[in-house]
């Protein structure tokens, strides 16, 4: 896994990216950024944008652990994945 910190410009796209409808989900990723936005790096970027590409509710079901990422999405039960949905769902 690539070590190199994700750029200002990078960044700011996938704060964008990471909008979501149900406001339980965005607060789960405004704690994520206020948290790791300054020690993100590329690749942990692409695997939250990846998560980005589930449903609201589905977001929602792994971050709660309601949900496995292999019942929702088989290709994101991966390594850097599994490092982002953890770090989303590490308390304050």
């Amino acid at each position: 896994m690539s070590e190199a910190l994700i750029d200002e410009r990078a960044l700011s796209k996938l704060r964008w990216r990471c909008r979501r409808g149900l406001l339980e989900n965005d607060l789960f990723i405004e704690r994520f950024f206020n948290r790791f936005s300054t020690v993100l790096t590329v690749d942990q970027g692409k695997a939250l944008a990846d998560l980005m590409d589930l449903s609201d509710n589905d977001l929602l079901d792994v971050q709660l652990a309601r949900k496995s990422l292999e019942q929702v999405d088989a290709q994101l039960n991966r390594e850097d994945v599994r490092e982002v949905l953890q770090m989303l769902r590490e308390p304050l």
